[in-house]
């Protein structure tokens, strides 16, 4: 089984450069494979990430999100990114493998592919679709409770945590020396974005899925 992300930026063509978000994104992406084979940035604003092991699919997805909303456009003075991501997680079995990932099949693709058309009518941005059907009521439940904060996190908290889920090894300290700000303000921003309570539930959904694989 493999973990197939689909998700598209909000608001990017609101952006009048589409750099801000395209580079980092590809930057981020790459640390899971080459394209187009494991991923692909297609449509202008839409995307899809293999993870060859599921369990880390939710980290990437947090990677993600976190990246995009550490974004900020120096042509505007706002404290929060002008977009943000949605996306959603298949997981299944790949039966197909193409040269390029759009044109790969399998339950993965078809799970990740029709939960994602279903995220603008249920007006959340991060959820999953599985083989279980009870574990994925459980962990849409906590994403959408998560998404809640999420969604509104300040640039200031994006550059945090994404920090924090890029490193989890590192402590308060030396995040707070590549953020430049003192360990103080990091324990106040982790506690603002709710850090703790995301990393909780990344651990919870990679122990619930590992007792499921």
């Amino acid at each position: 089984m493999i973990a197939l992300l689909t998700g598209d930026i909000i608001n990017s063509r609101e952006l009048k450069d589409q750099n801000l978000w395209i580079q980092p994104v590809k930057n981020l992406l790459s640390n899971w494979g080459e394209p187009p084979k494991q991923w692909e940035i297609f449509r202008g604003d839409s995307f899809q990430l293999e993870i060859p092991d599921p369990k880390e699919s939710l980290l990437a997805a947090l990677r993600i999100k976190a990246l995009i909303k550490s974004l900020h456009n120096p042509d505007e003075n706002k404290r929060s990114s002008p977009i943000d991501v949605r996306m959603a997680i298949g997981i299944g079995t790949k039966t197909y493998d193409a040269p390029r990932i759009s044109e790969s099949n399998g339950e993965a693709f078809v799970r990740s592919g029709e939960k994602f058309e279903q995220l603008k009518g249920e007006m959340i941005t991060l959820a999953i679709n599985s083989p279980w059907k009870e574990w994925n009521i459980e962990m849409n439940l906590y994403l959408k409770l998560a998404g809640i904060q999420m969604d509104s996190w300040s640039i200031s908290s994006g550059e945090l945590m994404s920090e924090m889920l890029s490193n989890p090894d590192r402590t308060q300290a030396e995040i707070g020396e590549v953020l430049h700000i003192n360990q103080n303000s990091v324990s106040k921003r982790y506690k603002t974005a709710h850090g703790e309570d995301i990393m909780a539930m990344e651990k919870l959904f990679r122990k619930k899925l590992s007792q499921l694989l």
